[in-house]
């Protein structure tokens, strides 16, 4: 499946709009995904990783467990107390 670059630059655009930047990369059937923060990124905009790799896998054409996401932060990682 290919990659749906509408989608995936309106996605950017959301994430731009709290100081994020997108970057990914296709490898056959597997992609990788970098969020970096900018100096004015709100810490606590960004959703778990899991429900973050669901949101990228159609837009990426790939399985969600297939995408592997790096945070600027390893952020909602960890269950709370």
């Amino acid at each position: 499946m290919p990659i749906d670059q509408a989608q995936l630059e309106d996605f950017r655009r959301s994430l731009e709009a709290d100081d994020y930047h997108l970057d990914v990369a296709l490898a056959g059937d597997a992609a990788t995904a970098r969020i970096v923060a900018g100096p004015d990124a709100c810490a606590e905009c960004l959703v778990p990783k899991d429900l973050m790799r669901n949101m990228l896998a159609p837009m990426l054409g790939v399985d969600a467990e297939r995408i592997e996401l790096t945070y600027p932060v390893e952020v909602h990682t960890s269950p709370g107390p």
